[in-house]
């Protein structure tokens, strides 16, 4: 099910770029935000969001399907062993794109079944855009993302990791918020990180009067 990456893949010189410790920062900042009592973090990935939120007392579970990662919990995210209503806050970083897009509805519905209250989702965008930043001294900083439109959509290829990535032919931003919203999330936000645009954000809340 999916592509398991393994160890070698997280704990090595290039993977912990300056650029993803900015992406950190959001999938922390966005946690904190919520202030849950229980957070499920899907894809433990090389540990640091886990350590440093329960460095900060709060309660996180892990989840990944592959306990050489040593997760707390070893199992699939398309049939994770929770009960309804689980976690305050389930966070899923940069992880559903190693599934094959066909899984995404099946597990947006899991995600939506354990949470309580919210949902936050990152995963990749290849949509060009430009950094624009001006600093006016005393008043203000302007940081924006100004997209840049392809002419035509990449083809995506299995490239080992990736099923897919948003902006590939197929996987319009449209859709990915589509299915979001058919799950039974309401999507309260969606951003990309400035300092590395290829991570998207999705903060989803749970509409609780769409429970099955």
């Amino acid at each position: 099910m999916g592509a398991q990456v393994g160890p070698d893949h997280y704990f090595n010189k290039c993977y912990d770029s300056k650029q993803r410790f900015m992406s950190y920062w959001h999938q922390i900042n966005e946690i904190i935000k919520l202030n849950p009592k229980k957070t499920l973090e899907i894809g433990i990935g090389n540990g640091f969001i886990s350590k440093y939120l329960k460095e900060r007392s709060l309660n996180i579970i892990t989840l990944d399907i592959d306990r050489k990662l040593n997760p707390d919990v070893t199992g699939s995210v398309l049939q994770m062993p929770f009960g309804n209503e689980s976690f305050d806050a389930v966070a899923c970083y940069e992880v559903l794109e190693h599934l094959p897009y066909s899984n995404f509805g099946a597990v947006l519905a899991e995600i939506f079944r354990v949470s309580k209250s919210h949902a936050i989702i990152s995963l990749p965008d290849i949509n060009r855009a430009y950094r624009f930043n001006v600093q006016i001294p005393k008043i203000c900083e302007i940081r924006k993302l100004i997209p840049l439109p392809r002419l035509k959509r990449q083809i995506h290829n299995f490239d080992g990791e990736h099923y897919w990535e948003i902006g590939k032919s197929g996987y319009p931003l449209s859709r990915i918020i589509g299915d979001i919203q058919r799950a039974g999330f309401e999507l309260e936000d969606t951003y990309r990180v400035f300092e590395i645009p290829y991570h998207r954000f999705f903060k989803c809340k749970r509409e609780i009067d769409k429970v099955s």
